[in-house]
């Protein structure tokens, strides 16, 4: 699970400080888990140290590990050494809190665990002065909810007079049906305004300076309309395959995991009507609104505007090799889950109507990140025309999610010079450099907000079916046409190339956020000047093979050149025989450039190839710009010439 993300300064000002939550006794269901030790007791701990828990606090673990209140701190503290998320330990504040932690084991299907609990929690009421109030945390499989539920109404829990407040863990069911009869249950048993289902993404800081962003700068606002909007992307790309956790991965798949819950949310917050204020029924008032309005397909156009993909054999992002899905542990050799989904979904209201909205998410994919790319319509050309500018590239605004935490304008500049010639630059907000901020897991946030009674970052009822009434038919779909094709993309790359025809289908393509990080991998820029890597990445584009493609051929003008992210190409002879071979991190098509002339060879995709494509504009450019790069160029170019031609460059 990667979920370590920049939170909230905690150096402010003491008058600007938040206030600690309400005073109340949290219980954790399934306190023995991983959930808890990795995520639930180092966001406690953050919000300790930060002063954001109340005096009047401790915590109840329960589950069925054999095992006493020491045994818990015991646990709890080897786990916290290795699940911290500050720069710096610190014990004196752990033994402070650790000394708030208390167990109690037993089955949740025995009454006796409910009446050992309620006395336990009384005591500690009294001791700690709570005021009664009760933080319910089910960090257990969905499937109890109900059963604890029932145990707690039935234990004399209602002997603790203050407020309850119950915390339930994501999968809101695994398709409408069950999401409508999960509801059920939960409502049978609790108040809506008791039940906060937690999305851990909501608790990522730059999800929520989407709304920040939107209502606080006017100068955005009236750009966010189909009058300006030309689509919206929104990327969440896993690094990781399923890691040891094939059982469960199998049983759900890329648009349950991901598409339905943290996806549809983002999108949500991205185009939401203006709430009348910030208050939580307001601001998830305008959230249902714009999930009813997300076009609900019938199958057939479900199937026309959706991508699956199951990843195969390949090596990750770190290098180390991966097995093709279906011979990770605990998946089914003939599994038809789906590791990656792309979708093309459109809002049918007066401000988006028209403008397609692009997701896509899978693991074991080439680099990990999250981003919501907002791209604006193209300015008319017309006014360039007697210049040596071409064309001029489209403005984007991106929102960084994770791993690094952003936002980046990039739009169109006067390269310095005597001519009018354009090029893409940027503007960038980070997070890390603008606030003393620490890290923390992303549910700091969502427990503080649950103390407050603050629903805001919540899903409630509504918006859980309507979310599932927009991926329902998706699901139907996909059930009714059977793939045939799995796997369909190799572990490492950027996904199947059907996902990239989807889109480019519609005259676009997928933005890939390429960063200085991400070239210095290609050793043809390695120890390259940050300032020339800055300059490329803002030119390259993506462009998809697949096996047998041809990709150049020899004789065509040389309009660009490739880097080669992911894959294998080959060079061709007179009679179409291999004469060489490239892959990962080399490049091709440097020298009909250089020369201002043809192809000398036709080269074919051998495998699956992600590439970027440098355009002779911008390639003469930096060359010109740079030219220690264009000395390494040059030489390799020579090089190349004589092993394809047998001929002297020179």
């Amino acid at each position: 699970m990667e979920h370590s993300q920049w939170v909230w300064a905690p150096m402010v000002e003491a008058s600007t400080r938040a206030a600690p939550g309400e005073p109340c006794i949290m219980v954790i269901f399934g306190a023995a888990g991983d959930l808890t030790k990795r995520l639930l007791i180092p966001s406690l701990y953050n919000l300790f140290i930060d002063g954001l828990l109340p005096e009047q606090f401790a915590i109840v673990g329960v589950s069925l590990d054999a095992m006493d209140t020491e045994g818990f701190r015991e646990r709890m503290s080897r786990d916290i050494r290795q699940f911290h998320t500050r720069r710096e330990f610190d014990e004196s504040a752990w033994q402070a809190l650790s000394s708030r932690l208390y167990y109690t084991a037993g089955s949740f299907e025995d009454e006796s665990t409910f009446t050992t609990l309620r006395d336990l929690v009384l005591e500690l009421d009294g001791q700690y002065q709570a005021r009664g109030n009760v933080l319910y945390y089910k960090a257990v499989p969905p499937s109890v909810f109900g059963l604890i539920s029932s145990k707690l109404q039935t234990s004399g829990f209602d002997r603790c007079t203050g407020w309850k407040r119950i915390i339930v863990e994501k999968p809101f069911g695994t398709d409408l049906a069950s999401a409508r009869e999960m509801n059920r249950q939960l409502l049978s048993f609790w108040d809506e305004r008791q039940i906060f289902r937690i999305d851990h993404y909501l608790g990522k800081e730059t999800v929520q300076n989407i709304l920040a962003f939107r209502f606080a700068n006017g100068m955005f606002e009236p750009l966010w309309n189909n009058q300006h909007v030309d689509n919206i992307q929104f990327t969440v790309s896993e690094s990781v395959s399923v890691e040891g956790r094939g059982g469960y991965y199998d049983k759900s798949g890329a648009l349950r995991d991901m598409v339905q819950n943290h996806m549809l949310q983002m999108l949500s917050y991205v185009c939401m009507e203006p709430p009348n204020s910030f208050a939580a029924d307001d601001i998830r008032d305008e959230k249902a609104k714009l999930l009813k309005a997300v076009r609900v397909y019938s199958p057939e156009e479900a199937f026309r505007n959706s991508v699956r993909g199951q990843y195969g054999a390949g090596r990750k992002a770190d290098g180390v090799n991966c097995p093709d899905y279906r011979h990770e542990p605990g998946v089914n050799p003939y599994s038809s889950t789906e590791t990656y989904a792309a979708l093309r979904l459109y809002i049918d209201n007066w401000r988006w109507e028209g403008v397609p909205i692009y997701l896509r998410t899978g693991k074991a994919l080439w680099k990990r990140g999250t981003d919501v790319v907002v791209e604006f319509k193209k300015a008319p050309a017309s006014v360039f025309r007697s210049t040596a500018v071409k064309k001029v590239g489209a403005n984007r605004l991106i929102f960084h999610i994770q791993p690094e935490q952003a936002i980046q304008s990039v739009f169109q500049a006067k390269i310095p010079g005597p001519t009018m010639q354009l090029q893409p630059v940027n503007m960038r907000f980070n997070y890390g450099e603008a606030f003393q901020a620490s890290r923390g897991t992303g549910y700091e946030v969502m427990i503080y907000s649950c103390m407050l009674n603050d629903a805001t970052l919540f899903s409630r009822t509504d918006l859980v079916e309507s979310s599932w009434r927009i991926v329902q038919p998706i699901l139907d779909a996909w059930f009714v046409y059977p793939t045939l094709d799995f796997p369909n993309y190799p572990a490492g790359t950027w996904g199947p190339k059907a996902a990239s025809d989807l889109v480019e289908q519609d005259g676009r393509r997928w933005f890939e956020v390429v960063t200085t990080e991400t070239l210095e991998h290609i050793p043809l820029f390695k120890d390259a000047d940050p300032l020339f890597l800055s300059h490329l990445s803002m030119c390259l584009r993506p462009r998809r093979a697949a096996p047998d493609d041809i990709i150049c051929r020899k004789g065509d003008p040389g309009l660009e050149m490739f880097l080669i992210c992911r894959g294998e190409v080959e060079f061709l002879d007179r009679r179409g025989e291999p004469l060489m071979h490239l892959q990962d991190g080399d490049c091709f098509g440097e020298i009909a450039l250089l020369l201002s002339g043809a192809r000398i060879a036709t080269v074919r995709a051998k495998t699956l190839c992600d590439l970027f494509v440098l355009e002779k504009s911008d390639f003469d450019r930096i060359l010109r710009d740079h030219p220690q790069f264009a000395e390494v160029l040059t030489q390799m170019a020579h090089e190349r010439y004589e092993k394809i031609t047998g001929r002297s460059l020179a």
